[in-house]
C-alpha cells in the first residue's frame, strides 16, 4: 500500500467516522442498516471491495450482541440453518467479484441499494403460506439463503433477498430481530472468510475495521436511545429514500 501523508488520509479518516456513526445510528434505530450505509457511502470513495473489508468488525461485533440478546437463539438456528448454509454456500461460491469485478461491483451495489429502497418504500410484506410444509420453507430457505450469499459476493451488502424472507415467516419482533441478527452474522463471517481468500481483509484492513468500531457503537447506542424518541415509520421512510439516492449515484459514478 503506498505512503500517504496526514493530510491525505484526513478526508478518508473523517469520511470513516461519519460513516460508521451514522451507519450505526441507523441500525440503533431500526435495527438493521449498518452495512448497506457504511458499504454503500464508503463505496463513494473506495473500491467496494475494501469499503466491504472495513465494515467487518463493526459488523460482526454490533450482530452478535443484536443476536444474543434474544431468547430463542438454539430455535431458531436450527429453523433457519438452511438458509444460513445456502448464505456461505453462496458468498463463497461468488469468491473473488469483489476483487476483481472492476467498476462491477460498485454498480452492483447501487442496484441492490435501489432494489432494498424500493422494497422498503412500497412497504411489501411477503408472507410464507402457514399450509406450506416445514419441509418446503426450508428448501425455500437454502435458496434464498444461496442468492443471499451470491449477492453478498458481488456488493458486499446482505439484506436481499434475506430480510424479506425472515418477514415473511411471521416471526414475533424479539424473534425476528434475533434471527436477523443471526442472519447477519453467518453472512459477515463468510464474507470475511471469502475476502480473506482473495487478500483483502488482511492486517491492514483488520485494524482499520477495528478503529471503525467504536463510532459504530457509539451511533448504535445513540439510535437506541432515540429510538423511543422518534416516529419509526417516518425515520424508515427517510431511510429508504436516502439509500435510493446512495444507490442511484453509485450506479451513476460506475457506469463510466
Amino acid at each position: 500500500m503506498p505512503a500517504h501523508t496526514l493530510a491525505d488520509l484526513l478526508p478518508l479518516l473523517s469520511l470513516g467516522l461519519v460513516t460508521f456513526l451514522l451507519a450505526g445510528f441507523v441500525k440503533g434505530v431500526i435495527g438493521l442498516g449498518l452495512p448497506t450505509v457504511a458499504v454503500g457511502l464508503l463505496g463513494l470513495a473506495m473500491p467496494t471491495a475494501e469499503a466491504a473489508a472495513l465494515l467487518i468488525v463493526p459488523s460482526l461485533v454490533t450482530n452478535i450482541w443484536q443476536l444474543l440478546a434474544g431468547p430463542r437463539f438454539a430455535a431458531l438456528a436450527k429453523r433457519l440453518w438452511p438458509m444460513l448454509a445456502g448464505i456461505c454456500v453462496g458468498t463463497w461460491a461468488g469468491s473473488g467479484w469483489l476483487a476483481n469485478g472492476g467498476n462491477l461491483p460498485g454498480m452492483a451495489l447501487g442496484v441492490a441499494l435501489l432494489v432494498y429502497a424500493a422494497l422498503g418504500l412500497a412497504a411489501v410484506r411477503p408472507k410464507v403460506p402457514k399450509t406450506w410444509r416445514s419441509s418446503h420453507v426450508s428448501a425455500l430457505g437454502g435458496g434464498i439463503g444461496v442468492i443471499t450469499g451470491l449477492v453478498t459476493a458481488a456488493t458486499g451488502v446482505f439484506v436481499i433477498p434475506a430480510v424479506p424472507f425472515l418477514q415473511a415467516l411471521d416471526l414475533d419482533k424479539d424473534d425476528l430481530v434475533q434471527a436477523l441478527g443471526l442472519s447477519f452474522t453467518v453472512s459477515t463471517m463468510a464474507l470475511a472468510a471469502g475476502l480473506a481468500r482473495d487478500g483483502v481483509f488482511h492486517g491492514h484492513a483488520i485494524g482499520v475495521s477495528l478503529l471503525a468500531l467504536a463510532p459504530a457503537l457509539g451511533g448504535m447506542f445513540f439510535g437506541q436511545w432515540v429510538r423511543g424518541r422518534v416516529s419509526a415509520p417516518v425515520f424508515r421512510r427517510c431511510f429508504f429514500v436516502g439509500l435510493a439516492m446512495l444507490g442511484a449515484e453509485l450506479v451513476i459514478q460506475h457506469m463510466h
